[in-house]
């Protein structure tokens, strides 16, 4: 693809963390007396930031509960230090040679900025990124907000550039703007629902999602 910038979701695309995630949240709520979701309820909101996650699990709650759930999710999550181990494999190196290639590299994410933040450090994955954004300090996908705000870093109109992502949200967020998108099968949701945002391509492995980007 003949981009300028490549712009990635993080966790379930860069990261794999979504049954991590999920189980925190699974946790937190359960210990707090709320009921138990399936699975797969818990899994589906990855990508959103923590409010509308939480809007959309417990319809109905108030600020102070959302707040303890927070705060449980939090507790949970935090137990585990993402790590170099935790990059899907062969992800390093597709960022490394988006670098190399002369593109911009940013990160779009549903996680709080103090998440993304340690996680940047330590998984080693930090310094390969121009911008970040994170769903509490903009808009929460699927509002392109944080990718208006990417773009306007670089002066890049949204056909200039990429999003990839392994969620519904993350594909609905680049067409609102008319942005082309690659979806990745290994994280939250499978080809069926991503096909249905227009993607680019849907890939099955990181050698495809390199072949689509020509790397």
């Amino acid at each position: 693809m003949n981009v300028k910038v490549v712009i990635f979701d993080w966790d379930g695309t860069l990261i794999d963390s979504v049954d991590h995630i999920a189980d925190s949240l699974h946790q937190a709520a359960t210990e707090l007396g709320y009921p138990e979701l399936e699975r797969e309820a818990y899994r589906d909101i990855i990508g959103l930031g923590m409010i509308e996650a939480l809007e959309k699990l417990y319809p109905g709650l108030t600020r102070d509960e959302m707040q303890r759930i927070r705060d449980g999710y939090a507790g949970y999550f935090f137990q585990k230090v993402t790590t170099p181990q935790n990059v899907f494999d062969g992800m390093a190196d597709v960022v490394t040679d988006i670098r190399r290639s002369g593109c911009g590299c940013s990160v779009a994410t549903g996680k709080s900025r103090r998440g993304l933040a340690r996680a940047l450090t330590s998984s080693g994955l930090g310094p390969h990124f121009d911008i970040t954004r994170c769903a509490d300090e903009t808009r929460s996908k699927p509002d392109p907000l944080m990718l208006e705000e990417i773009l306007a870093f670089y002066g890049y109109e949204p056909e200039e550039a990429v999003m990839i992502g392994d969620t519904r949200y993350d594909l609905d967020m680049a067409r609102r703007i008319g942005m082309p998108s690659i979806g990745v099968e290994w994280g939250v949701h499978q080809r069926d629902v991503l096909q249905e945002y227009d993607p680019r391509a849907v890939v099955t492995s990181v050698d495809e999602l390199r072949r689509v980007l020509g790397l």
